[in-house]
């Protein structure tokens, strides 16, 4: 059993209101007054308040957590809602961090809530961290996640992390002293674009809120102490099936910030956007040529000759045909280019103007010799500029 992360001496007592609020914990052997004082003497930093964020902060929140720390720069919008519990319609186009706040107030107002409004990086992180218990990740990119754990790393704290994706989730502890970090499981990203985004690939919504509750629970662990955490251990959850499946995590003795003979001490050394590809594929993507909404539109009034390449799945094609456009998923642009008329200019659209920059680069190491072009934030452009009527997703 692992021992609890909050020295005895911190604790505080209980107020008769607060023992009442959480008569349900202390009737429990194993959290009891002594874990109930270690929760209100605790803080925890969540990194991220969408998905798994919205259910961590409004369980921590109930469970009695003393400070809430809540790190994320983005504002409320319409699609948060499907998922983003915490979050409601009249909160949207707020800062995630105030709405958040207001919601955890209402939850329980002996907790402590600390807003921090703006984006985490190799120069704020450690100054922040510092000042928390736990790091609960709930982010959803390769770079940020790095450099939560290094943070982590360097100055000995847990770090509670999660990532979702469709119908699969899956949850772990990496805590240095104890088990190995995120570095010793993933030394290194995937190329960048491998992995879609849960705003390209979609995402069910209530997946976050199984995982992010497997991830307070975690953390409530941590803190109370007496207990075996995820701690070397991943939980990986499939929805679709209903299954969960248990997978064991070694300690890299040649980990590079956690190993035996450490080569990162500090967090100034690394550029998380170059170490993830992230430059080399902006690089890339800026020189593949964009085509404005409105301009797109003006050339296919005019009745200019023009391939439209659609690479999107089906399911989003049901959502919205753009008129006159060829279907060819990405998977089958190469052995399908043949289709296209290399005297004309192509156009490849997709929902965002992301996956169509892909396409750009697949059809043209497949050898296609004709002008390309991306719709510029594809689907949701054209929506945005040229036809409202279509529905942004």
């Amino acid at each position: 059993m692992e021992e609890s992360i909050i020295a005895d001496e911190r604790t505080t007592a209980l107020s008769n209101d607060e023992i009442k609020r959480y008569s349900r914990h202390l009737l429990l052997p194993e959290v009891g007054v002594e874990g109930q004082e270690k929760l209100k003497a605790a803080k925890v930093l969540i990194v991220g308040l969408g998905g798994l964020g919205a259910p961590l902060a409004q369980y921590l929140a109930a469970a009695g957590i003393g400070t809430l720390g809540l790190l994320d720069f983005d504002n409320v919008e319409v699609s948060n809602l499907q998922r983003q519990v915490i979050h409601g319609t009249r909160d949207v186009g707020r800062p995630k961090v105030a709405s958040a706040r207001d919601a955890i107030k209402r939850i329980n107002p002996y907790v402590n809530v600390n807003m921090h409004n703006f984006a985490l990086t190799k120069d704020n992180a450690l100054d922040l961290f510092k000042d928390y218990d736990v790091i609960a990740d709930g982010t959803d990119n390769y770079n940020t996640r790095y450099l939560v754990n290094d943070a982590c790393v360097l100055l000995g704290k847990p770090n509670v992390s999660a990532a979702i994706y469709q119908f699969e989730g899956q949850a772990s502890v990496y805590y240095a002293k104890r088990g190995p970090c995120y570095r010793c499981v993933y030394p290194a990203p995937p190329p960048p674009g491998l992995v879609p985004s849960c705003g390209e690939g979609g995402v069910i919504g209530v997946l976050p809120g199984i995982i992010g509750t497997i991830q307070a629970t975690e953390i409530i662990k941590l803190i109370i102490g007496g207990t075996r955490t995820l701690t070397g251990r991943m939980l990986h959850f499939d929805a679709l099936n209903m299954k969960f499946r248990e997978l064991k995590l070694e300690k890299n003795p040649d980990c590079p910030i956690c190993g035996k003979n450490p080569t990162i001490t500090k967090l100034d050394s690394i550029d998380y956007e170059e170490f993830c590809g992230l430059k080399k594929k902006k690089a890339e993507d800026e020189a593949v040529s964009a085509i404005e909404p409105k301009e797109l539109k003006r050339r296919i009034d005019a009745g200019e000759k023009i391939n439209i390449v659609d690479v999107r799945e089906p399911h989003e094609r049901a959502i919205y045909k753009f008129p006159n456009a060829l279907v060819i998923p990405i998977g089958q642009l190469s052995r399908r280019k043949d289709e296209l008329d290399e005297s004309a200019d192509t156009v490849f659209i997709c929902k965002e103007g992301k996956r169509s920059i892909l396409a750009v680069h697949t059809i043209q190491e497949a050898g296609y010799k004709g002008a390309c072009f991306n719709l510029k934030d594809g689907i949701n452009g054209w929506s945005r500029d040229v036809d409202p009527s279509v529905p942004q997703y």
